[in-house]
């Protein structure tokens, strides 16, 4: 049976002030100036909460952990020995993980609610725990050497160890590698045989690694699959990338998958919005690239001030149905794992498309499951 779960991102909703501010609270401060800071810490757990419940509501089977935050600043500023500067990051020393830097506050709200979400859902919680990847940190700073690689895959596998958790109301059973920058540049660091290659390998593996010895499943998640590397990651389970992508029409895929006994998470939704918009203009017959521009243009014009609904250019149950059956019937149901939307929905404007979207997923999956069973 093909299971869902989704990127990650969402559009966010309600007072983004209070949200940051209740993200930096801690149990010390809050135990020192109650009345300062309750409010705001309740605040960021409940939108933390309330939205991993409405992609649980949506159907989701293995929803990630709301992320409203930009990953990479995340990360990067919980890392020491590292200076931003005009041009980028540089190292100053060691990168290495801060102790306060090494649980992600979204994630330890729903370990800390498990028991509360698991009984509104009426069933134990499966968490996908998404983590930026070594490379596409790498690719912030001004300078990298090989060994940099290395340096932010300790970093990244010290934070799974720290987050992955699990207790009789659910936890973390899938870990998601994001490397979307991988794949688009022409980088002589990753050219066969050089030094900077075999250590974003060895980097990727520690990562994956790491999960499968606490027990839960890892999947790459690329917008660009040209440079085939990944495929060499022993310890990697599932395989994903952008709807339209090579890896989900060539035979090569299947070859691969069988030969490393690997997986396919198949993207059914395109989830860049201005995308989206474009092809339903496209739909009336519109192609010349000006007059799509400016209609595009004129739509956001119109969202924005309700005069049109987002809903409106989502992707049909049909399309994505039809995405999953041709994926399904080229490389096997055995080697499909997984299906959801391409990437997050961070593009999407509003919150209320996202989980619909999300909703019409599930419904697509269903269907397939219910013709394959």
């Amino acid at each position: 049976m093909i299971r869902t779960y989704d990127v990650g991102s969402l559009p966010f909703t309600g007072d983004w002030d209070t949200f940051l501010r209740g993200v930096k609270v801690t149990s010390f401060m809050e135990a020192l100036h109650p009345a300062k800071y309750a409010s705001d810490k309740q605040y960021f757990e409940s939108s933390v909460k309330e939205s991993f419940l409405d992609k649980v509501r949506a159907g989701i089977d293995v929803p990630n952990y709301p992320q409203f935050r930009d990953m990479n600043k995340m990360f990067l500023k919980a890392i020491t020995g590292i200076e931003k500067t005009g041009q980028g990051y540089v190292v100053n020393g060691r990168p290495v993980i801060r102790q306060d830097g090494l649980l992600i506050p979204e994630v330890s709200v729903l370990k800390e609610k498990s028991r509360e979400i698991s009984e509104e859902a009426g069933k134990p919680i499966r968490i996908k725990l998404c983590v930026t990847g070594p490379y596409t940190l790498s690719s912030l700073f001004a300078r990298k050497g090989s060994q940099l690689f290395s340096h932010l895959g300790t970093v990244v596998s010290k934070i799974l160890e720290s987050n992955v958790f699990s207790n009789r109301f659910g936890g973390v059973v899938l870990v998601a590698v994001d490397e979307p920058v991988f794949g688009f540049l022409d980088d002589p660091m990753l050219d066969q045989g050089s030094e900077g290659r075999d250590e974003l390998l060895r980097a990727w593996e520690q990562i994956c690694y790491t999960a499968k010895s606490k027990g839960v499943q890892s999947c790459m998640h690329l917008h660009n699959t040209s440079n085939q590397l990944y495929w060499q990651v022993k310890s990697l389970d599932v395989v994903e990338s952008h709807v339209n992508d090579s890896l989900y029409t060539t035979q090569r895929t299947r070859t691969l998958l069988e030969g490393k006994d690997k997986f396919l998470k198949a993207s059914i939704a395109t989830t860049r919005f201005d995308t989206l918009i474009r092809n339903a203009i496209q739909k009336n017959g519109i192609t010349d690239e000006a007059a799509l521009n400016a209609q595009v243009g004129e739509m956001w014009t119109a969202i924005r001030k309700e005069q049109r609904s987002p809903m409106d250019f989502l992707e049909s149950v049909e399309i994505m149905t039809g995405r999953l059956k041709k994926i399904v019937d080229r490389f096997g149901e055995n080697r499909v794992l997984y299906a959801g939307p391409e990437c997050g929905f961070q593009s999407f404007p509003t919150y209320s498309s996202a989980v619909e979207c999300l909703r019409r997923i599930v419904l697509a999956v269903k269907d397939v499951n219910s013709k394959d069973s």
